[in-house]
């Protein structure tokens, strides 16, 4: 039992450590900071542990964007608008952002 639990935890610290981050993710110019001030897949195909990034980031977001919103009386898009135009202010070089008519703008 023992020697199973330890595979099972060398398998998930194997699979994080392998695991694409936001950081790379947006050097390797496969997402971007979108309109709707969620993250979204710059390119398609997107690959299943991208898909992954997305949403986690995406979920945690949503929550980031809900509370702002109860807390400050603005609604939910408002909140996650102003959160896109403070991330395309501090979008690095290279990085992308979405415009407003959809494109992608490599900054």
């Amino acid at each position: 039992m023992k020697k199973i639990l330890a595979a099972i935890g060398l398998s998930l610290l194997l699979q994080n450590a392998w695991a694409i981050d936001i950081g790379d993710a947006k050097d390797q110019g496969l997402v971007g900071e979108s309109y709707t001030g969620y993250l979204a897949a710059v390119r398609t195909p997107v690959s299943a542990e991208v898909r992954a990034l997305i949403a986690e980031v995406n979920a945690k977001r949503k929550d980031h964007f809900e509370e702002t919103a109860r807390r400050t009386g603005a609604t939910t898009e408002q909140v996650a608008y102003r959160f896109y135009e403070l991330a395309v202010q501090r979008t690095a070089p290279g990085h992308y952002y979405q415009e407003l008519n959809g494109s992608w703008t490599k900054k």
